[in-house]
């Protein structure tokens, strides 16, 4: 097998079949443009085992006259299989030219006839035509794979919005009904409304930025989502409030928190996730959740850490699974938020996520954020 790359063009693979080493070399030598590569096989069944071996094949260029299994034969075994099927299959022929075993090639498999002598114009015309088709085929393929990534992203990041606006809401209708309940069992003094409302007024704002900050990013490219100052411990500060944490919850942030250069949504929605499930699936009467990070050059390694009831071997091992439930307890029905996608995040921000936990000893999730 030979091969020439004059660019960065991915090469055009042929797929050379005949029984004689002349006319292998004949036909490289005639199609060689620098940028095609070769393989070239003398019987059938070695046509047979290249082809199924290699997903690159663009064009066969196959000899209808060879001993064992003919041209027809081998064509037809091509088309049977699903990895081979759609190669298109040019016959190359000194006999045979009468109609009738030119259609049988043609119901075989083949897509083209060439007559031996070969015109080398109209052997180069044609191969050109096919190249050309299969560099056509090759970008449809990489479109609907793009196409099927990015719905996979968009169905990834819906679920991610939908569960961070209802964590905020659930506290913020949460504060309300309990505003109601102690309305309806004495008059609230005036003080103590007012508090109330000042903390329903800012997680509505909060709320209200939360989305508008959601609708520009998912407007935006990963290229066009833009950077900012974010000082951690403010974004922290922020986040836990919204979050409306039970009394029993303290939430300890280890400060000072660092001030990054980033996106300041993706970086939310890591500890926005984290902590709703640090706090959800607390057991403790007093439950403790840390905060803090460790300086490693060019990332800082945050943690959050909690006293909760830890997981089993077989929890962790579904930790990763989006869409999958991790259920704490025999009565857990929520679905919680799959680790799976906050790890791409972090991933994309060239670091890693990693879950230290057992069962009874809390949990700590560590993740690497770039500087």
């Amino acid at each position: 097998m030979t091969s020439s790359l004059t660019n960065n063009t991915s090469p055009f693979t042929i797929l050379l079949v005949d029984d004689r080493d002349e006319n292998l070399l004949v036909l490289e030598e005639l199609l060689d443009n620098g940028n095609r590569q070769f393989i070239k096989a003398t019987s059938g069944n070695e046509a047979l085992k290249y082809a199924l071996k290699n997903d690159q094949i663009g064009l066969i260029m196959l000899d209808v006259q060879m001993p064992e299994m003919d041209g027809f034969e081998v064509a037809k075994f091509l088309k049977a299989s699903p990895r081979t099927r759609d190669i298109s299959i040019i016959f190359v022929t000194a006999i045979n030219k009468e109609e009738q075993y030119v259609l049988k090639g043609f119901e075989e498999g083949a897509v083209d006839y060439l007559s031996k002598p070969l015109d080398s114009n109209v052997t180069k015309a044609k191969v050109n035509v096919f190249e050309q088709l299969w560099r056509s085929q090759q970008a449809l393929k990489k479109s609907a794979s793009d196409l099927a990534a990015i719905n996979k992203q968009l169905e990834k990041f819906v679920y991610m919005v939908a569960h961070d606006l209802k964590s905020p809401l659930t506290g913020l209708l949460t504060l309300l009904h309990l505003v109601e309940s102690t309305n309806e069992s004495r008059p609230m003094q005036q003080d103590e409304l007012a508090n109330y409302l000042s903390y329903l007024k800012e997680a509505g704002y909060h709320q209200s930025t939360m989305i508008s900050s959601i609708l520009e990013y998912s407007r935006q490219s990963i290229d066009q989502q833009a950077s900012e100052q974010v000082d951690v411990a403010q974004l922290l500060s922020q986040t836990t409030k919204l979050l409306f944490p039970p009394k029993h919850i303290q939430i300890h942030i280890v400060e000072p928190m660092p001030v990054l250069y980033t996106k300041k949504i993706k970086l939310q929605q890591v500890f926005q996730n984290l902590l709703s499930n640090a706090i959800k699936y607390n057991d403790k009467a007093q439950g403790q959740i840390e905060i803090g990070h460790t300086d490693k050059e060019n990332f800082i390694e945050f943690y959050v850490r909690d006293n909760g009831p830890g997981m089993t071997i077989e929890q962790q091992a579904k930790l990763f699974a989006l869409f999958r439930p991790v259920g704490h307890s025999q009565h857990e029905s929520s679905t919680g938020v799959g680790l799976n996608t906050l790890k791409m995040l972090v991933e994309e921000q060239g670091g890693s996520l990693r879950v230290n936990t057992s069962p009874g000893e809390g949990c700590t999730v560590l993740f690497g954020w770039r500087k």
